[in-house]
């Protein structure tokens, strides 16, 4: 995992230029994060992968995503929380 942590420090190191841009990516990448544990968390519930044709007329499936706005230590954070 310490692999892992490094190699996508030194990748975040590559575009930043200032302070700013270590917060902003910080901020981008926490969101990306955090969308894609609800995304896992819905193919998990449902059973299937998203477009996976495992959910046609199944009777319970995706319908789509609801906005949520999530005040963090970065700042607000805007999601698409999968429904």
């Amino acid at each position: 995992m310490q692999d892992v942590k490094d190699r996508l420090a030194r990748e975040v190191a590559k575009d930043c230029k200032t302070v700013e841009d270590v917060h902003n990516t910080l901020k981008d990448l926490f969101r990306r994060t955090l969308q894609e544990i609800l995304e896992t968390e819905m193919s998990d519930h449902l059973g299937y992968e998203k477009h996976s044709v495992e959910g046609n007329n199944s009777g319970n499936s995706r319908n789509g995503y609801s906005r949520k706005t999530i005040q963090t230590r970065m700042g607000e954070t805007e999601l698409a929380i999968p429904r």
